[in-house]
């Protein structure tokens, strides 16, 4: 029998297939039936830190009932009731959540700036919930805004709430940083405990009949998995923090690449809103026959072994791959 167990942030998982941050937690019943299905650990859905703001300044009402005189103002702030709970109900979903699963429960907090939201990470914490997910979801289009400035700003964010709270802490990053290995390494000296890789910036669509920016969501698929499985294979043994691989993950195949590459969990979402939970037993029961007929005896033993620190030719996650690659296509 092979031993399917793993650690991430501390916190000691029966095995590394991990329900991302989705719609999937939105009821206590779906993360009870994912226990049940094999899920190891569930990161609830993300607090905004505009739902928090527009609350704590009581602005919503006043918008609304002024929207006409100040309708500039009003765009700026999205409506609460698009937003599935407020901050005080998303608390007391995560006690209720802890007290009906025995598997880890991860908070998400999603924000960009160092307001007084922030002190919601304390009141996370006092739920008892077993970490947090900072889910930095941020698209920098201002031309006066430089790089420097941009991580500078999400650096204050983790060291601020790193301050506040005891428990772990992970980061959800995106891949659109000009030095990722280095900013992945000050993340962890700010007081992260783990890295997730990547957040998916959704992209608007152009409605042309009324000519109208419109949300656009797309579920991913398995070949948005080798974005964080190559930067997951090169990070790995070289900063000190775990790693959550998302994106792409939607068969045992992906999980095993991932491990492999040094992911400590996979993390997975659109498989399961796209095909049901039940595909975690599936992902299971085929990560567990190909470990024995591969003759693996544990998950820990498999992670890493196909990072660059381990592979014979490092080079192949660099730029001489792209080299290869298009010295061998052929018409």
């Amino acid at each position: 029998m092979v031993e399917l167990s793993t650690s991430y942030l501390g916190l000691s998982l029966k095995n590394p297939l991990v329900a991302a941050a989705s719609p999937l937690s939105q009821k206590v019943s779906t993360v009870q039936a994912l226990e049940q299905k094999g899920v190891a650990a569930i990161v609830v859905y993300s607090l905004f830190e505009e739902q928090i703001t527009l609350e704590s300044l009581k602005l919503h009402e006043d918008l609304m009932r002024t929207s006409d005189t100040f309708a500039e103002a009003h765009t700026g702030f999205p409506d609460l009731g698009l937003y599935r709970m407020g901050p005080e109900p998303y608390l007391d979903h995560l006690r209720a959540l802890k007290k009906s699963v025995e598997i880890p429960v991860i908070a998400s907090l999603n924000g960009v700036t160092s307001g007084g939201w922030i002190e919601y990470a304390q009141k996370i914490e006092q739920t008892g919930v077993d970490a947090l997910e900072l889910n930095i979801y941020y698209l920098a289009t201002d031309v006066e805004i430089n790089a420097t400035q941009l991580e500078d700003t999400y650096l204050e964010l983790v060291t601020n709430i790193r301050q506040r709270v005891r428990f772990p802490l992970a980061v959800k990053m995106s891949p659109f940083f000009t030095s990722l290995p280095n900013f992945a390494k000050r993340l962890t000296q700010a007081g992260a405990n783990g890295l997730v890789l990547f957040n998916r910036f959704y992209q608007p669509d152009f409605d042309l009949e009324n000519l109208e920016v419109v949300p656009h969501l797309v579920l991913s698929n398995s070949e948005e998995l080798r974005l964080p499985l190559r930067w997951i294979a090169i990070l790995f043994g070289k900063i000190k923090a775990d790693l959550a691989l998302t994106s792409g993950v939607h068969s045992a195949e992906d999980m095993l690449k991932s491990l492999m590459a040094g992911a400590s969990v996979t993390m997975v979402a659109s498989e399961f809103l796209q095909n049901g939970i039940d595909q975690a037993t599936r992902f299971l029961d085929d990560l567990q026959s190909w470990m024995e007929a591969h003759e693996y005896s544990s998950v820990k033993q498999m992670i890493g072994s196909m990072s660059q620190q381990a592979v014979a030719d490092p080079a192949t996650f660099e730029r001489v791959n792209y080299m290869k690659v298009l010295s061998t296509y052929t018409m």
